[in-house]
């Protein structure tokens, strides 16, 4: 919780980050972390290939419908959210873009979890997604190889399912296509 003494940190307070960083609003709160590790950008970046053809495009055979953007910002009431990836339904997805961050709420958001940032990712911004109804989280672990999946149940979002490892799953809100849970994992020199 912020400090109520402390001024609440403005959308120009992100400018003085330095670059290397990512900057957020949480809470009032400035938050300032290092740029993600290689774990973390290669889970996130083939699950955003894997999405975004059959998602975005209809490539495949696959249903379109959908805008998937990586590490937007979202201007969530006074907080400034960088998730790593984010979608709307394409109808949803505002016709003007006028600002760096977008305002409507996305329909599901992707965190992809390091020992840093695991904690304020499954408190502070659970919260904050579950207040401005996102329909589904995902919560990725690189490191224990986990995916979570949460479904906004009323005003809560509620787990839903857990795959792992190697699994092969059709996950909500893109049930339409498996996913191998195997190729989220960057495999480092003899890891098996």
């Amino acid at each position: 919780m912020a400090d109520p003494a402390k001024k609440k940190a403005s959308y120009e307070d992100l400018f003085d980050i330095p670059e290397n960083m990512i900057g957020e609003i949480i809470n009032g709160e400035l938050i300032a972390t290092p740029r993600p590790s290689p774990k973390h950008v290669f889970s996130a970046s083939v699950l955003g290939a894997k999405l975004v053809p059959p998602y975005q495009f209809g490539e495949g055979g696959g249903p379109g419908g959908w805008i998937i953007l990586h590490e937007i910002e979202l201007g969530l009431g006074e907080n400034t959210i960088v998730p790593d990836l984010a979608g709307w339904r394409k109808e949803r997805f505002p016709e003007k873009l006028e600002t760096n961050w977008i305002e409507v709420v996305p329909d599901w958001v992707c965190e992809v979890l390091s020992p840093r940032t695991a904690l304020r990712d499954r408190t502070d911004k659970m919260k904050i997604f579950a207040d401005h109804k996102v329909g589904w989280v995902w919560l990725i672990d690189p490191l224990n190889r986990t995916l979570e999946v949460f479904g906004l149940k009323t005003d809560t979002l509620v787990p839903v399912a857990v795959f792992g490892g190697k699994a092969k799953a059709r996950i909500e809100p893109f049930q339409e296509i498996e996913i191998d849970l195997s190729h989220l994992w960057l495999e480092e020199p003899g890891q098996e």
